[in-house]
């Protein structure tokens, strides 16, 4: 089975989720909602870890966690490990509580922190088990909008991308989360690259440079196709379009044939796109069509020194920018 991996440093900060086994509860009343914020604080005296959000919600948690010290496989190692304990203790069981391994997204903090704090916040909301986020007595928003904080958590930091005044912060965050109530907010989480990093290009260039590059190359690992690719396909897209002059949103359904052969060599070779992802950006196109063209792409590259050298240009342009 494949495995995520887990990319640690010093600051990160990770977007942390687990389920329970076959999607049943793991928090079965009061008493277990706050055994398991108990082990969330043990954690932090043992390991030092920062808690910046949480959510607790039935069956499965949300979590925003920073590791200044670069620790979190044994943060969640305490975490996990314990609480299963002591529910398998409490309901007389054994085995796994818990879905598989936790899921952990490396978060690019400038770019997406806020957004996803509000996200995450309003979970119970979108589950319909409240109206108002306030309502929910298992997350950590009360204490983003109370003047009583939760020592559990840390606010600061979020609070301060909203406002420098504590005060007003905590008026203008109720406010930023209230305005997405009902609203069709797109989930900050879908562009979350090679199942684990949430950022920029820059910030996924750099989150993957600290991988060794015998992990990357693991046949066990998840995503590992989209994690080893050279270029992401908006590189690409850019590099093909700056060469022939076109806008980027032409270039799928380019009638130029040259133009398109081009992206689906490219796209095939250099990035981590399948055939059936290759021709729904080029027009559409099967996925059947797209391995026949970069087959003969190929053949003709082979051949052909004035397409070749063509491409090497395209390529060396990708590899200017890249890094």
């Amino acid at each position: 089975m494949a495995r995520p991996l887990r990319i640690e440093y010093e600051g990160a900060f990770y977007h942390v989720t687990a389920r329970g086994n076959e999607r049943r509860r793991i928090y079965y009343c009061k008493a277990d909602y706050e055994k398991f914020k108990t082990y969330l604080e043990g954690a932090q005296e043992k390991y030092g870890y920062l808690l910046h959000c949480y959510a607790l919600m039935t069956n499965h948690y949300h979590l925003i966690i920073e590791t200044p010290g670069a620790n979190l496989s044994s943060v969640m190692h305490y975490i996990n490990g314990s609480y299963t304990t002591y529910i398998n203790i409490k309901k007389k069981r054994s085995g796994h509580l818990f879905h598989g391994r936790y899921k952990a997204i490396l978060v690019d903090r400038d770019s997406y922190l806020l957004e996803l704090s509000r996200y995450l916040h309003l979970n119970p909301v979108r589950a319909k088990m409240v109206e108002k986020p306030e309502d929910y007595p298992y997350s950590s928003y009360r204490a983003y909008i109370s003047k009583a904080k939760e020592d559990l958590v840390y606010r600061d930091l979020i609070l301060g991308m909203v406002s420098n005044t504590k005060k007003d912060a905590l008026y203008r965050y109720k406010k930023f989360v209230d305005r997405a109530i009902g609203a069709e907010l797109e989930d900050p989480l879908k562009s979350v690259y090679g199942g684990m990093i949430l950022g920029g290009t820059g910030f996924i260039k750099e989150a993957l440079s600290k991988l060794r590059e015998e992990d990357l190359h693991r046949e066990d690992i998840s995503h590992r196709r989209e994690l080893i690719a050279a270029y992401r396909l908006e590189e690409v897209i850019d590099s093909i379009c700056v060469y022939f002059d076109i806008p980027r949103d032409e270039l799928p359904g380019n009638k130029n044939r040259e133009y398109r052969n081009i992206a689906i060599y490219l796209l095939r070779k250099h990035t981590g796109l399948t055939n059936k992802q290759v021709g729904q950006l080029v027009g559409n196109i099967s996925y059947s069509a797209v391995s026949k063209a970069y087959q003969r792409f190929s053949e003709k590259l082979k051949k052909d020194k004035v397409l070749k050298k063509k491409v090497g240009k395209i390529v060396s342009n990708l590899s200017n920018v890249k890094g």
